[in-house]
């Protein structure tokens, strides 16, 4: 165990306030946190988390999703155990619930002997914190992160953006660039269906776009987040904010509690349509053919980043349209 960075005494009795994200559980001596990750032992918050890794990987930048910053590149991908959400929909539901029992130990110092010694890892960008929520694992990653930084690597956050404002501004020096999973655009949804509440997570993007790479992800599910109205209202916030924020629209697929059936491809595309009426560049995602994930200009739709699947088959060098001259390099991570 490792004592938590964010807590505070909650009054009479022993109890304690974990402070690390807007759920802000009391929790009494030996009690768990929503996360299922933290408890109180002797008076004391502690992270049961802390270097426990419970899937890694060798991915394509473009799997996280991110498809702007460095294209093409691949990234050493970690996931703990652990979420402070409880998305009926959750897609990686047994890490999510803490239930994996393949979990193995990674300790910072064993992260960054991986990153030096294995051939495979030693010329990839950096380091991915994903498939379960990054932000419950926050004392390994505030650990870990100015380290990779050090090795002159990147630090990647999949995360669904629960986390409080002190937590975040002390991490983000550390990170580079972060998918920010955006549910839906209400906050009934948020309550209905993740335990949570929308205005933390567009907090964090606000705070998060002004300080490292962003894009956003958002899984489609048919008679709850689909509505065009709903489409339009998330991509023009985003656009208010940066109309070169990149979105990605996922298609859904049953899973964990949610048996609706998956999203019709057509109701995807017309999400799409309608969020590029707001935004430069959107993404389909979980989509057959390739159409989805290719990057277009914005103002010509030229073909500037060419892909199949995860994998990038071409993109565009120089940093400008070479139809049309438009300038789009600003919206890109290329070195």
């Amino acid at each position: 165990m490792h004592e938590a960075l964010f807590y505070k005494k909650a009054g009479a009795g022993g109890a304690l306030t974990c402070l690390l994200c807007p759920q802000a559980c009391r929790l009494g001596e030996g009690e768990l946190g929503l996360c299922r990750v933290r408890r109180v032992e002797d008076g004391r918050l502690y992270s049961l988390n802390y270097g426990r890794v419970g899937a890694m990987a060798l991915d394509p930048i473009e799997k996280k999703p991110l498809y702007h910053f460095y294209p093409g590149s691949w990234i050493f991908s970690l996931g703990t155990v652990g979420c402070n959400l409880a998305c009926g929909f959750c897609q990686n539901w047994q890490l999510a619930r803490g239930e994996s029992r393949q979990a193995t130990s990674l300790s910072p110092d064993g992260l960054i002997s991986l990153l030096t010694e294995e051939k495979s890892l030693r010329e990839q960008l950096g380091v991915a914190y994903t498939y379960a929520e990054p932000s419950v694992w926050y004392e390994y990653i505030r650990e870990c992160a100015p380290r990779v930084r050090d090795l002159g690597k990147k630090n990647v956050l999949v995360t669904n953006g629960y986390i409080n404002p002190k937590p975040l501004e002390e991490l983000l020096p550390w990170i580079d660039a972060m998918n920010i999973d955006v549910k839906a655009f209400r906050e009934d949804f948020y309550r209905r269906h993740c335990a949570g509440s929308l205005k933390p997570v567009l907090e964090t993007v606000r705070r998060a776009v002004s300080r490292c790479h962003v894009e956003i992800t958002c899984l489609v599910i048919p008679g709850e987040n689909d509505s065009l109205e709903e489409i339009a209202s998330l991509a023009r916030w985003l656009g208010e904010l940066g109309r070169d924020i990149p979105l990605h629209l996922s298609r859904y697929f049953p899973n964990y509690k949610l048996d609706t059936p998956p999203t019709p491809p057509a109701t995807l595309k017309a999400a799409g349509e309608t969020a590029r009426k707001y935004l430069n560049y959107v993404y389909l995602g979980n989509l057959p053919g390739e159409e989805g994930c290719h990057t277009r200009c914005p103002c010509c739709g030229c073909l500037l980043i060419h892909r199949r699947g995860y994998t990038v088959k071409d993109y565009l060098s120089g940093g400008f349209c070479p139809e049309c001259g438009h300038e789009a390099a600003d919206a890109f991570r290329f070195s």
